[in-house]
């Protein structure tokens, strides 16, 4: 299915396009949403017509480019076409295109993976693939795979007690680097015929075979593996177990140097299947003894052994992958724990004024952000949303904490401290990691209130009589991280008894119900018309009407609330 890749932060995330249209842009209802404030709420298309795919520009704000450069209207989209929409990059993947790429070397794109490897096992790995038009006449017999294990109806006590043996030889093991070589040994155990043993395994990244695991029976100066890419091929295709015939004797193979060249007498190669029925690796075992030649018996043996052994490696990979998750859970956990570290115990409470603050990450740790400081007669509120959610925002976080805190210990004036942010925050920024950001000072001799915002929405100021006031679109500014010595607007106003004044970020107004409904900032300045006068009341108050909102949904973006006001 053709695909655009989203490449960011290091992870690439798949989307398949299966409709006629896929829209692409900040809203919830565009097909692919994205977490980026320098992407507009609809900022691009692409429109699947057959199997032409076309990308277009919806009218964004910060344009859409495909191969660094900016589209004016529609154009078809190519194999490995890189689509960039603000700071965020796609690659478009043909399914059609990439098979043919990956028709043409059946060790996909690795080529670089050398052909002698240290293999945990006897001796050496020297894999040395051969080619030619006749080496399919090495081909002698087939065995068609049933559910990974080969025709079970065969043989089937020989065969159940070959799964036993690999069974309890690999059980218990999760290393697998050791587990390999123990199914090599343990199918010598079961085919005394075998003199070499050999797993390749699948490249995820490639998509091609290399070279897993060898072992010999005997010490011998030849310690390399010959396969044929014919055979390998058509193993991997038909999901067949194959045996070949005596290749360097036989007189039909004299004409087909490739073949004998492979001076092997005998040899079965067969696929070890994944839990979704796809080729993981492949086994292969030869003899060279022209006495012992492999019978269809063996082969059906061994496809049947290979089954147990492709369950077992798989069932090993989801332990490994599940330790590694508790592990990174319990650094997650690690983490939240120092990023709450960041975020003040208690908030100040000089005479005459209520504060409250509440935070909520949508995961482990988040980009919102919030604190404030008593500093001789100035009570400071600082207060941002830092672009995008998760490990990156957080890291992005605990900077501008850190900056904020550091300079506020010796600016006095809400512009300058801004700049200083601003400029810090510059001089070292990530592409898309910007923050929205507001720092507020109350002079608690005169109650008078200075505040700067910095690509956020204007605080809401409530009045005594339920009435509310922001501040002009106009003196918001470009958000900090952007452009260095922007010259932010300074807003003030005298804050009277009675009044309160409320900060959020977007992930209260775009909470999300079951039917998609955003809460929104309309029905935040209605909540806060008819709510609390008390600080502390209003914000757990708005808290709660967000979460009753939301009905369960799960949250999408992290949820903080500040308020805070003077007494009446």
């Amino acid at each position: 299915m053709p695909s655009l890749i989203l490449l960011q932060g290091g992870v690439a995330t798949t989307y398949e396009l299966n409709v006629p249209e896929v829209t692409i842009g900040r809203h919830p209802d565009c097909t692919i949403q994205l977490d980026s404030n320098m992407v507009s709420r609809k900022h691009a298309r692409v429109l699947v017509n057959g199997s032409d795919f076309i990308a277009e520009d919806l009218g964004s704000g910060n344009g859409t480019f495909v191969n660094g450069k900016k589209i004016d209207g529609p154009i078809k989209l190519k194999h490995k076409d890189r689509l960039k929409l603000g700071p965020v990059l796609f690659r478009f993947e043909d399914e059609v295109e990439a098979k043919k790429l990956r028709s043409t070397d059946l060790f996909g794109t690795d080529s670089s993976v050398p052909s002698t490897a240290a293999i945990p096992a006897t001796g050496t790995f020297n894999l040395k693939l051969t080619s030619g038009d006749d080496d399919t006449m090495t081909i002698m017999d087939t065995v068609q795979n049933k559910s990974g294990f080969g025709l079970l109806d065969v043989q089937p006590e020989i065969k159940l007690q070959a799964v036993i043996d690999i069974s309890r030889s690999l059980a218990g093991t999760v290393n697998l680097d050791v587990m390999l070589p123990k199914i090599l040994d343990t199918l010598f155990r079961v085919f005394p015929k075998a003199d070499r043993g050999c797993i390749l395994l699948k490249n995820e990244k490639s998509g091609g075979m290399i070279p897993a695991a060898q072992m010999n029976r005997r010490d011998t100066d030849d310690q390399s593996v010959k396969l044929s890419k014919t055979i390998i091929s058509k193993v991997l295709h038909d999901k067949t177990g194959i045996i070949s015939a005596d290749a360097s004797s036989d007189g039909r193979f004299l004409q087909a140097e490739s073949i004998s060249n492979l001076t092997i007498r005998s040899m079965m190669c067969v696929p070890m299947l994944g839990l979704d029925g796809d080729p993981i690796g492949i086994i292969n075992l030869d003899t060279q003894n022209p006495l012992n030649a492999f019978k269809s018996d063996d082969l059906d043996l061994l496809m049947a052994v290979a089954g147990q052994a492709a369950l077992s490696y798989e069932n090993a990979k989801l332990v490994v992958s599940h330790m590694e998750k508790i592990k990174q859970d319990s650094e997650m956990q690690i983490a939240r724990r120092v990023q709450r570290a960041l975020l003040p115990e208690e908030l100040p409470a000089p005479q005459g004024y209520d504060c409250f603050a509440s935070y909520d990450s949508a995961q482990a740790v988040g980009g919102d952000y919030y604190d404030t400081f008593l500093i001789g007669d100035d009570l400071w509120f600082s207060f941002g949303d830092v672009a995008g959610k998760g490990v990156p925002a957080s890291l992005v976080m605990s900077r501008m904490s850190s900056v904020v805190q550091s300079t506020l210990e010796y600016v006095t004036e809400v512009d300058e401290a801004v700049k200083y942010i601003n400029n810090h925050m510059c001089a070292a920024a990530v592409e898309g990691r910007f923050v929205t950001y507001v720092l507020v000072k109350i002079d608690l001799k005169t109650n008078h209130l200075t505040a700067v915002m910095a690509g956020h929405m204007s605080p809401i100021i409530r009045k005594p009589d339920g009435t509310i006031e922001e501040f002009d679109d106009d003196s918001i500014g470009l958000p900090i991280g952007v452009v260095e010595d922007y010259p932010f607007e300074v807003v003030s106003r005298d804050l009277q008894e009675g009044e309160l004044v409320v900060l959020y970020t977007d992930g209260v107004s775009e909470a999300m119900n079951q039917n998609e409904d955003l809460y929104t900032e309309d029905r935040v300045r209605e909540f806060v018309k008819n709510g609390s006068s008390n600080a502390a009341e209003l914000g757990k108050a708005l808290l709660a009407d967000v979460r009753h909102h939301a009905n369960g949904h799960e949250q999408n973006d992290d949820i903080t609330i500040m308020t805070f006001g003077r007494n009446g």
